[in-house]
């Protein structure tokens, strides 16, 4: 597991191939032997692929206009752009909302997004081991409140922590290597 702590990458680039259902359940359940306040297990997941993902795609198109990324008109650069896009998000084989009920005190809050992460990254290492790649994403569309009632969520009672692009990594990156640990790390003798 050391090595694969080390070895993980982002993967930006996936395979046409989707993971099957039983090998996600897998990767997930790993994740979920994150650490969690009060056992609580926070992490709830809504899992996009095959035809579902156009719930989602759209989902994300219709956020962009809203926030100005993209602009909401018919010229042919704007069609042009949109239909990229939503081949580029077709094309990447699973899409993860990640979410979690919000509380209302702080410090509860705070622990469950903490569960939350460690969750996310638990999953990552675990799909690593299976040659699975995961994106965690944190897009402007997961602030807009039209974004969470298109794909059926309420902002007023959840927080989407990430959005996890999932396949077989068609193209590894090269790892960027770390700063030395020194270099952030005080230590208090006194």
């Amino acid at each position: 597991m050391l090595e694969t702590i080390k070895a993980r990458r982002s993967i930006h680039t996936f395979q046409e191939k989707e993971v099957d259902l039983e090998v996600l359940k897998e990767i997930f359940t790993y994740g979920s032997y994150a650490p969690t306040h009060y056992m609580n297990e926070p992490w709830k997941i809504k899992l996009y692929q095959g035809s579902g993902k156009g719930v989602l795609i759209d989902a994300i198109i219709h956020s962009y206009q809203r926030i100005g990324m993209i602009k909401n008109n018919l010229e042919p650069k704007t069609t042009k752009m949109i239909e990229s896009m939503k081949k580029f998000l077709h094309a990447i084989p699973h899409h993860a909302v990640i979410y979690f009920e919000k509380e209302d005190d702080p410090i509860r809050y705070e622990e469950e997004y903490a569960a939350v992460c460690a969750f996310i990254q638990n999953s990552q290492l675990a799909a690593w081991e299976y040659g699975v790649g995961m994106l965690w994403t944190i897009t402007p569309y997961m602030h807009d409140p039209k974004f969470y009632t298109e794909i059926g969520l309420d902002t007023d009672l959840v927080k989407i922590a990430a959005v996890m692009q999932i396949g077989y990594p068609k193209k590894v990156p090269p790892s960027k290597g770390r700063v030395s640990i020194e270099e952030k790390m005080e230590i208090i003798n006194k």
